[in-house]
C-alpha cells in the first residue's frame, strides 16, 4: 500500500479549499498513492478555536453531502482510497467525522470523534457530539484501515479496539499546533501505540498560521515495529508518502506475542471495580 498524507492549509475559502484537496488527490494518484488521507477539518478553518455560533454551526454538512460526493467521484474516477474528515450535520446534531471512501467511490462508512474535549484554542464541546459509530473498521481495496480522530489518539482502548476488529493501517487525522508535543511526546505515542497493536499509524497534521492557533504540520507514519519510517516538515504545505508492506503486520510482535497473550477475562474484572 502506498499511503498519502496531505498536509495543507485551509483559508476562510471553502471552495478553495476543496479544489485545493481535490488536486492534491489528483497529484497522490499520479504519483502512485493507493490511499489519500486528510488532516482534521482539512477543507475549513478550524473552527472550535473560537466558541461556537449559530454562523458557525451552520457550516455543518450532510455525510454524503456537497464536499464528500465530489471526492467520491474523484476516488472512482482515479481508484483511490479516501479518508476525509469533515464537520458533519446528522438532523440537528453535528459531529467531527471521516468518512471513508474506496476506490470505486462507495461509501464504506463514517467513523466520528468519540471524545471530545474543551480547552482554550480547543472549545470541541460546543461543535461536536460524542460518536455514536463506535470504532469502524474498513475492508478497502487497499487494505483494512481504522481512523482514530484527533483526540481519540490519546485512548488506548480505543486504539486496541481498532485493532481487535482488524485493523492494519490506523489513521490519525490531526489538529495540532506548534509546540504542542515537546521532546516528540505525540510521536513517541504513536510509535507506542503502533508497537504495542501490530499496526501501522498515520498521523496527517494540518497546517498554517490561523485566527488563534498555528498549526505544525509534521505527520509522520510509524511501522508496526514503533519505527517512523515517513516525516513531513515543520509548516510546509506537501504531500507525504509511504510505502506500506502490510505483511509486517502480521510478523509483528505484537500479532505473535502480545495480542495472543492477552488476559481479557482479568481485564474486564479490573475495569468493573473502576
Amino acid at each position: 500500500m502506498r499511503i498519502a498524507l496531505v498536509q495543507q492549509n485551509a483559508t476562510e475559502g471553502l471552495d478553495a479549499n476543496r479544489e485545493k484537496g481535490l488536486a492534491a488527490v489528483r497529484e497522490a494518484a499520479k504519483n502512485g498513492a493507493d490511499v489519500v488521507c486528510f488532516a482534521e477539518l482539512a477543507f475549513e478553518p478550524f473552527y472550535p478555536q473560537r466558541h461556537a455560533t449559530p454562523e458557525t454551526l451552520a457550516k455543518a454538512e450532510t455525510i454524503p453531502g456537497p464536499v464528500a460526493d465530489a471526492f467520491s467521484a474523484l476516488a472512482k474516477e482515479l481508484g483511490v482510497v479516501l479518508v476525509l474528515n469533515l464537520f458533519e450535520r446528522d438532523g440537528k446534531e453535528t459531529f467531527d467525522t471521516s468518512p471513508v471512501i474506496d476506490s470505486d467511490g462507495t461509501f464504506l462508512g463514517k467513523t466520528r470523534m468519540v471524545h471530545i474535549t474543551d480547552y482554550e484554542g480547543f472549545h470541541e464541546t460546543d461543535y461536536y457530539v460524542p460518536g455514536d459509530q463506535g470504532a469502524p473498521v474498513y475492508e478497502t481495496s487497499a487494505g483494512r484501515i481504522g481512523v482514530a480522530i484527533c483526540y481519540d489518539r490519546h485512548f488506548p482502548e480505543y486504539m486496541r479496539a481498532l485493532t481487535l476488529a482488524g485493523a492494519e493501517v490506523i489513521v490519525v487525522p490531526q489538529a495540532g499546533t506548534v509546540g504542542e508535543w515537546p521532546d516528540g511526546l505525540y510521536e513517541a505515542e504513536l510509535r507506542v501505540t503502533a508497537f504495542q497493536n501490530g499496526v501501522f499509524t498515520a498521523l496527517c497534521n494540518r497546517v498554517g498560521t490561523e485566527d488563534r492557533l498555528t498549526f505544525a504540520g509534521e505527520s509522520f507514519v510509524c511501522n508496526p515495529s514503533g519505527e517512523v519510517i515517513a516525516r513531513a516538515g515543520t509548516g510546509s504545505e506537501e504531500i507525504l508518502y509511504a510505502d506500506l508492506d502490510l505483511s509486517e503486520v502480521e510478523r509483528s510482535h505484537a500479532k505473535r506475542l502480545f495480542l495472543r497473550d492477552r488476559r481479557p477475562e482479568l481485564y474486564a474484572e479490573w475495569l468493573a471495580r473502576k
